[in-house]
């Protein structure tokens, strides 16, 4: 998610689209700390369950599903520009639906929830994605202009999100370190690989 996080700026970075980027990514963190401090302190309950995991899966399901249209956005838009560029955005998205599914059903997991309701959460969160590639491919001059602001707020939202919820649990104690530090420069290295391979 990390990886796919700063996938989503390159194109906002190498067009100099640095006021709406920032912005977009400063609103992205606040959505974020807003969402943490609505919920902190709140007692959630989803049928029988309740508890920090659920603050926690409702929290990690907003943000997931929210920043899921910006990417829609961004594949639609790309698309229409380059098949090329398309491809690999596809791609992207697709591999990084992977540890965002992941992210999903591990806290409602350790919330309580059944595998069938983990797997249609974490399928739920990527909906918007084919909504916004269908807008943006229609109205593509639109889209591009807000691109940047939308790119920078699903990066913002999904970094923040990664390390305030996701990467203390992922490093946990001291021997857990060496394999979430391997985790993070896997998916970097395969992310850039696969930009080099599709020439993007």
């Amino acid at each position: 998610m990390t990886a796919a996080s700063i996938g989503l700026v390159i194109e906002p970075i190498n067009n100099r689209e640095w006021v709406p980027l920032i912005v977009g990514g400063v609103i992205g963190v606040g959505f974020l700390l807003i969402g943490q401090r609505a919920m902190a302190g709140r007692e959630m309950r989803v049928g029988e369950l309740s508890g920090v995991h659920v603050r926690r899966s409702a929290l990690v399901f907003a943000v997931l599903f929210v920043h899921s249209l910006p990417e829609g956005f961004a594949l639609g838009s790309s698309w229409s520009a380059d098949n090329a560029l398309g491809l690999f955005v596809f791609i992207a998205i697709a591999l990084q639906n992977i540890p965002e599914g992941t992210a999903t059903a591990i806290p409602m997991a350790q919330a309580g929830f059944s595998a069938s309701q983990q797997f249609w959460a974490a399928v739920g969160t990527s909906l918007p994605q084919p909504i916004g590639a269908v807008i943006a491919f229609v109205l593509v001059e639109q889209i591009t202009a807000l691109l940047p602001w939308s790119l920078g707020f699903a990066a913002g939202a999904m970094l923040a999100l990664v390390v305030l919820e996701l990467l203390p649990d992922a490093i946990g104690p001291r021997e857990n370190r060496p394999l979430a530090a391997a985790g993070i420069t896997i998916s970097m290295i395969c992310m850039a690989g696969l930009a080099l391979l599709l020439g993007a």
